[in-house]
């Protein structure tokens, strides 16, 4: 079996061993409290002006319907299939079914995480690499600065700071998703929707401006999510910069006169990515869970509003269930992309070597 096929095939069935123990664990959680509490999962729209009789007896039904009073592993397996099948409750705080929500406010959160990603991955690997090269000199101790700088201060602080600055008094970079009017044209039907993302579907409707407005409202929100990951990539990336500057080829290609340039871009680089595209990982994994604070502060109604909704004062524990399985299978998803970047870059880690 090729090497590459088999790093999947291992990956894949990790993920989804981690997937089951999670929403076991998860599962077993909810099991402590009451049937009648649990049936309320499956509860659907247009439940609500039942009477006390037909709301008891809806319970009943969905108890038995669901297996709710079975041993664990049979209402384990009842639940995974509902799952499947798309049925993850009614948020009556939301007033629309988990799935659909979360399907439809994710695409603002994508937005916002996948060009954060594209913001400090590569902004890391470039700033780390140079300050690593330069170890001990000017452009090392203004990286190591800033970095320090960007991990001490905490994300919500460095927000406000940010629309204090540029946008109550320079008016550069405005909050929200859209101006009013470019939000209300989207929202129309003369916009087609076709990738989710505004920045790209603008272009799409043959309509930059709106592209560049909504970029425009990204500014604020991607380099306060990414900053405090910039720095702790950079900081890998050096460390692992420094070491390799050190091994014996790197001295061998000196001596047979190769370009500094060559041997930190060409033949390291490949090796630092390694560590780097590791803690990508985690970053990217982290960016998704706690992207939800930025969103509130910037007033982009994205996850934020399933997460709002499940810690309000109406009881709302679909939408905080929901919340959990769709964080856990989208953080399994970045990390399984990225582990298979990650072996394509280094061919030691398919081969299993490292």
């Amino acid at each position: 079996m090729p090497p590459m096929l088999r790093f999947l095939i291992n990956r894949i069935f990790a993920a989804l061993v981690t997937l089951l123990v999670i929403t076991a664990v998860l599962y077993g959680i909810i099991m402590l409290t009451p049937p009648e509490t649990r049936a309320e999962l499956y509860m659907t729209r247009g439940n609500a002006r039942l009477t006390d009789e037909q709301y008891a007896r809806l319970i009943e039904n969905i108890i038995e319907r669901h297996h709710l009073r079975d041993p664990f592993p049979i209402q384990y397996a009842y639940w995974i299939g509902s799952l499947v099948q798309g049925n993850w409750g009614y948020s009556p705080v939301l007033n629309d079914n988990v799935l659909d929500t979360l399907v439809r406010k994710s695409k603002v959160t994508a937005e916002l995480t996948v060009y954060s990603l594209l913001f400090f991955i590569p902004l890391g690997l470039i700033s780390g690499v140079i300050a690593g090269s330069k170890k001990d000199r000017g452009a090392d101790h203004r990286f190591r600065t800033a970095a320090f700088i960007a991990t001490s201060m905490p994300p919500f602080i460095l927000a406000l700071v940010l629309i204090s600055i540029f946008y109550v008094q320079l008016d550069w970079f405005p909050i929200e998703r859209l101006s009013l009017q470019n939000d209300q044209y989207v929202k129309s039907s003369a916009f087609h929707e076709i990738t989710g993302f505004i920045t790209i579907d603008g272009f799409l409707n043959q309509r930059p401006d709106i592209s560049l407005d909504a970029a425009r409202h990204l500014v604020l929100p991607v380099i306060t999510l990414s900053l405090v990951h910039w720095a702790t990539l950079g900081r890998v990336t050096r460390a692992a910069t420094i070491e390799e500057l050190q091994k014996e080829y790197i001295m061998a290609g000196k001596a047979r006169g190769l370009p500094n340039h060559s041997l930190l871009w060409t033949h390291s680089l490949r090796n630092v990515m390694a560590p780097s595209l590791a803690n990508s990982a985690l970053s990217a994994a982290a960016l998704f869970t706690g992207v939800f604070v930025i969103e509130v502060i910037f007033n982009l109604h994205g996850i934020s509003q399933v997460i709002v909704s499940s810690i309000s004062g109406a009881a709302d524990a679909p939408s905080a269930l929901g919340y959990a399985i769709y964080s856990v299978l989208v953080v399994l998803m970045v990390m399984l992309i990225l582990d298979i970047v990650q072996a394509i870059v280094d061919p030691r880690i398919r081969q299993g070597i490292i």
